[in-house]
């Protein structure tokens, strides 16, 4: 039985469909990090900013970083500094979240956007149960990061900030894009993330691996607002099915405009295009200036002649 996880204990788990960097996630961490007399295998669940500012940076204003700590490469993350001290130090967390999104680049220049998860049971979307009941909630993905905590230089609160390790992207994502998150795939392997205590920081980073246990599907491109924070980001699509234009007061005032001109224009349309349109396209006369066109629209203003000749 799939029991309800530790970490549901602390703190009801409110689903977030759209986050970007400024804002604020569940991460686990190991207690011990809050509590020296606590036992490094276990966990507390923390809300913390994502994009990690190190504990190093001297300005008084954290949004000042000069470069982005959302994400941070697997491949350099023990060489670059803004991460290099934190993960030696055993700052090793878990970041909570539903899904992830990726855009894949299309031929026609725009991105199709894709919701990426963990394989969901028959029973996932029923709602979680208090106590030691069997969890019948999301699965939600676990990713592995690095929180610093970060203090002002004049002083005031602490700041607590997590980035998000990544790798190269698993086979049946690559499509999408040649990156994701480093996922950490069961308990075991969220267990020796978590546990600086007891697995050093070499042996920690085998754990991170592209993982292939995710599924995904194409979702609208509503998601692309970080303003959009609705189950419509998550909601599947059929790609390639024809988009329905939703009926707003002002694109019916518009397509009513165009449906009368149409219909009260008394020429017929030419090559299936409309009057107004088909006269920018075909144009049986020389070229215009664009002094020819500004004089000919000041002359059907109905305006003396001199002053037409003077403007």
């Amino acid at each position: 039985r799939r029991r309800q996880p530790d970490w549901v204990r602390e703190e009801r788990y409110q689903p977030s469909y759209n986050k970007g960097p400024q804002s604020s996630g569940p991460v686990l961490l190991s207690r011990r990090h809050l509590h020296q007399d606590a036992d490094s295998s276990e966990r507390v669940l923390m809300d913390m900013r994502w994009g990690l500012v190190p504990s190093w940076f001297k300005n008084d204003d954290p949004s000042k970083l000069q470069f982005n700590t959302s994400n941070c490469r697997s491949d350099t993350m023990l060489k670059k500094t803004s991460y290099k001290g934190a993960l030696l130090k055993g700052k090793r967390c878990v970041v909570l979240a539903d899904g992830f999104y990726e855009w894949q680049q299309q031929q026609s220049g725009g991105k199709q956007p894709y919701f990426i998860y963990f394989p969901q049971t028959k029973d996932a979307v029923d709602e979680g149960t208090e106590g030691d009941e069997e969890w019948k909630g999301w699965r939600l993905l676990t990713m592995a990061g690095i929180f610093d905590c970060w203090e002002p230089p004049s002083g005031g609160e602490m700041l607590y900030t997590y980035t998000i390790i990544t790798v190269d992207a698993s086979k049946d994502v690559s499509f999408i894009h040649h990156r994701m998150p480093a996922i950490l795939d069961g308990d075991e392997a969220i267990r020796k993330w978590l546990d600086f205590a007891e697995v050093p920081t070499q042996e920690a980073v085998k754990l991170i691996q592209p993982t292939e246990n995710i599924v995904f599907h194409p979702v609208s491109t509503f998601v692309n607002s970080i303003r959009n924070n609705t189950p419509e980001c998550v909601a599947p699509i059929e790609l390639g099915a024809k988009k329905e234009v939703k009926a707003t007061p002002s694109n019916k005032v518009l397509l009513g405009w165009l449906k009368n001109s149409q219909e009260g224009s008394p020429q017929k349309k030419e090559n299936n295009l409309p009057k107004w349109k088909s006269q920018f396209i075909h144009s049986p006369s020389p070229k215009k200036t664009s002094a020819d066109i500004l004089q000919q629209w000041l002359g059907k203003q109905g305006e003396p002649a001199a002053k037409k000749h003077k403007a």
